[in-house]
């Protein structure tokens, strides 16, 4: 990485992500020679401390921009859809995480395991994917490229930190009040502006996001459309069931695979997937090794574990993916798109 400095945004700063991007940049010892902290309006003038020097949040504005390089967003989408393009016009690079341009065919949706070189067609605004899609195809991509696959069914067990800081506290809260015989409200999960809303704690609730009129969550057609424009195999069949679990953070998947190639073994997946970038292998039934989101809490990589072959299809896998949704599904994957616009020269 060049050593010269680069002037970087990071809108959200005060949210969960935007902290995370924060403490990723400084882990990461990114080159920023000016650092600029924008939220909302209600969080300005919050103080911040990056590499031991204090920094007060200014409230986001399209002149907030002026002179910054790179601007990572996580703000919710309605502020990227106004906040964004302006950023852009200002000579910035947007990296947005949220889902407000994922499917704009004019915006690469990039994991730079998966699809690095989609960040040379950029038009200044680059998609971080949704976290639970994120994970699922750092996973799949070594063996999509070296077996081929034609065939993803996923079902997620999603942590409550997906869904804010708000989600948090209401598990936390709802388990005090059922531990200690207390009457409990829910107010926040599934869905915050939805009309119903369910217990979390000691329950499994099959809803994330809003139900679209195929009967599937956004969430779930989130997975089933961006891993089809990430891998560009828009032929590729994705089906996806979504729950949200009592976990605080680290979404786990369970991924059934069916890939081109004949006589696949599990332990040559296995030997792929060890030797991959961006995964650690847990993998050891004998020891009980496997990987569980309380343990890749705070680590970058996707941890994959129970490889095993399908008992009546010989091209057919299942395996257990789980990541901290957090990081890699969110503040890490942005960081690690600016490290890579940087090697490639693009900014």
């Amino acid at each position: 990485m060049e050593a010269k400095g680069y002037h970087v945004a990071v809108v959200g700063a005060t949210g969960a992500v935007g902290q995370q991007m924060l403490h990723t940049l400084e882990q990461r010892n990114f080159p920023i020679s000016k650092l600029t902290l924008l939220s909302s309006e209600r969080s300005a003038g919050k103080k911040v401390m990056f590499r031991d020097e204090e920094y007060i949040v200014e409230t986001a504005t399209p002149e907030s921009f002026e002179g910054v390089q790179i601007a990572l967003f996580s703000a919710g989408g309605s502020v990227s859809k106004q906040l964004a393009p302006e950023a852009v016009k200002r000579g910035a690079i947007v990296v947005d995480n949220t889902s407000a341009y994922r499917m704009d065919e004019n915006v690469p949706l990039v994991v730079p395991e998966v699809n690095e070189e989609a960040l040379k067609s950029h038009k200044g605004i680059i998609a971080n994917p949704n976290c639970s899609t994120i994970q699922m195809v750092v996973a799949l991509e070594p063996i999509r490229h070296q077996f081929g696959l034609n065939k993803v069914i996923v079902s997620t067990y999603q942590a409550v930190s997906g869904a804010g800081a708000a989600a948090i506290n209401e598990l936390k809260e709802q388990a005090k009040a059922i531990l200690n015989g207390d009457d409990f409200t829910p107010e926040i999960l599934p869905v915050k502006g939805d009309e119903k809303h369910y217990q979390i704690a000691f329950n499994a609730v099959p809803q994330i996001d809003k139900f679209q009129d195929n009967g599937y969550t956004f969430e779930e057609m989130k997975m089933i459309n961006e891993t089809k424009k990430i891998m560009s195999m828009p032929e590729l069949h994705v089906a996806a069931t979504c729950v949200r679990l009592p976990v605080e953070t680290g979404h786990s998947e369970s991924v059934y695979i069916e890939v081109d190639a004949e006589g696949v073994s599990a332990q040559q997946v296995k030997e792929l997937l060890k030797e991959s970038d961006g995964i650690t292998l847990q993998d050891d039934p004998s020891q009980q090794i496997y990987p569980m989101p309380a343990n890749c809490v705070g680590k970058n990589d996707v941890f994959v574990g129970r490889i095993r072959k399908d008992l009546d299809r010989d091209n057919g896998f299942h395996m257990w993916i789980v990541s901290d949704n957090l990081l890699k599904g969110a503040a890490w994957n942005s960081v690690q798109i600016a490290e890579s616009l940087v090697k490639l020269q693009l900014v």
